[in-house]
């Protein structure tokens, strides 16, 4: 099974760590994020993996050398010249990733205790064009989903913005998930950025959210408190505290 990681990331949100590192490369509980999450994809049966680099993207292909790639078959996808975002990052590694079967897209800085193997056989015995990993936490940014968990629109409600605009929101037909940052896609999903508007960099919310009428986006709610954007100060500090290992 294949899977990306994103990994290219400038982690502004956890300077000054990443004033002489790649965010990917902070230590978790004495392990750098992007270690915990190949263990976790590898151990769900992901061997094929991406990883795409750009910020200090040197020091991530020193890593991956001096640990064998963990054992797994690593590709890179190399944003060393442009930061292309969470989309234009899918759509570079497209011929790295396209072989007709679902791959999943999971970002460095989340930590979960998602059953990821099991998130991906939901995906393959779905009508999805691609599966977003969603739960309830408080956020101001919300992907609205309709009573079967498909996606019709986003709000962020701290500016009241809707997409797309003419979306009849605020409305209880709508649930309002957030965004996990793990989702599965299917190769169907390529041919959506094959238009114009999607190339060079973007991002895929965006993109979900413009094609949602034709394309069929679901989300998969889980809600854990064992799950952590550790790209973030005080977030990190959560996560060191459930991942630091117990005293001896």
């Amino acid at each position: 099974m294949k899977a990306m990681i994103f990994a290219a990331g400038l982690g502004t949100r956890l300077r000054p760590l990443t004033d002489n590192m790649p965010k990917a490369l902070v230590p978790v509980a004495g392990k750098p994020m992007l270690e915990r999450v190949i263990l976790r994809l590898t151990e769900a049966g992901f061997n094929d993996i991406t990883i795409n680099i750009h910020h200090f993207g040197e020091q991530i292909l020193d890593f991956l050398r001096a640990n064998n790639n963990f054992g797994a078959c690593i590709r890179i996808s190399d944003e060393r010249d442009m930061l292309l975002d969470t989309g234009g990052g899918i759509k570079k590694a497209r011929p790295l990733l396209e072989t007709g079967e679902p791959f999943l897209i999971h970002n460095a800085d989340i930590l979960t205790d998602l059953d990821l193997a099991a998130f991906y056989r939901h995906h393959l015995e779905s009508d999805a064009d691609a599966t977003l990993l969603t739960n309830h936490r408080k956020t101001a940014r919300y992907l609205l989903m309709d009573g079967g968990n498909r996606l019709c629109g986003w709000t962020n409600l701290s500016t009241g913005e809707v997409l797309p605009p003419e979306l009849d929101y605020p409305s209880d037909k709508y649930q309002l998930q957030a965004f996990g940052c793990v989702h599965v896609l299917s190769p169907s999903i390529f041919r959506y950025m094959e238009s114009e508007r999607w190339t060079g960099k973007f991002s895929i919310i965006p993109f979900y959210v413009d094609i949602c009428k034709e394309a069929v986006i679901r989300g998969y709610p889980v809600d854990s408190e064992n799950w952590f954007d550790v790209g973030k100060t005080e977030t990190l500090a959560k996560a060191e505290a459930y991942y630091r290992p117990y005293p001896e």
